[in-house]
C-alpha cells in the first residue's frame, strides 16, 4: 500500500522510466551500457571467479538464467526499482558490472553495489565507473543519497568506494552472509553536494 506523502518526491514517479536507461562515459574510456544478450557468456564466467563468488552469494546456475536476469534489470529500469550496467572499454570488452537497487524516489536514495573481472582488477576501474554513476545519479537523475556496504575484510571494495568520494559512515554489525559465513560490513555514502574525488 502506497501512503500519501506530505512532502513532495525527491524525483517524481515516472521520471526515469520515461526515457531509456542511460549509457554513461567514464574516464579512461570506460563506458557503461545496459547488459545485452551476447554479454551472458561473460557474465556467467565473472561469477566462476572464485572472489566473486566469495562475495557474491546470489549466483546465476546457467548462461541461460543469465539472460533472464538480464531481463529483470530491464524490468527494474521500467519499474523504477534498480538499474544494472555492463562495465565496459569503449562499449564492447566487458570489464565488470556496476549496478543500483533498492531505489527508493520518494526520498531520493540508492544503494550501490560492483564488481570487476579479475583481468581487469588493479586499474581503477571499479571507482571511475562508480563515480560516473554517482555523477548520473546525483545529478540528472535527482537522487540526493547514494550508499554501499561491503564486509570490513574486502579491503578492495573499500577502497574503490573511498576512491569514489563514499564516505565510511559506521560499521553494521553481523550484517551479510558471505561463503564464509557472517560478517560485518562498512556503510558508506555520498551525497549530493559532497566534493568531488580527486
Amino acid at each position: 500500500m502506497r501512503a500519501t506523502l506530505s512532502t513532495p518526491p525527491a524525483i517524481p514517479a515516472g521520471t526515469l522510466a520515461a526515457g531509456s536507461q542511460p549509457m554513461l562515459s567514464a574516464h579512461g574510456g570506460l563506458l557503461l551500457r545496459p547488459w545485452e544478450p551476447s554479454d551472458a557468456p561473460v557474465f556467467f564466467a565473472a561469477y566462476q571467479d572464485p572472489e566473486i563468488q566469495h562475495w557474491h552469494t546470489r549466483q546465476p546456475a546457467t548462461e541461460d538464467q543469465v539472460r533472464e536476469w538480464f531481463d529483470q534489470y530491464r524490468q527494474a529500469w521500467a519499474q523504477e526499482t534498480g538499474a544494472s550496467w555492463a562495465v565496459t572499454r569503449g562499449g564492447g570488452e566487458v570489464l565488470g558490472r556496476i549496478a543500483m537497487g533498492s531505489l527508493n524516489l520518494d526520498d531520493g536514495v540508492a544503494g550501490c553495489a560492483y564488481w570487476v573481472l579479475p583481468t581487469a582488477r588493479g586499474a581503477g576501474v571499479a571507482s571511475r565507473a562508480l563515480t560516473a554513476l554517482s555523477v548520473w545519479a546525483l545529478g540528472v537523475a535527482g537522487f540526493h543519497r547514494l550508499h554501499l556496504d561491503h564486509s570490513i575484510r574486502n579491503h578492495a571494495s573499500c577502497r574503490v568506494a573511498v576512491k569514489a568520494g563514499f564516505l565510511l559512515e559506521g560499521t553494521k554489525r553481523s550484517d551479510a552472509v558471505h561463503s564464509d559465513g557472517r560478517h560485518d560490513m562498512h556503510l558508506h555514502a555520498r551525497i549530493r553536494g559532497d566534493a568531488q574525488p580527486a
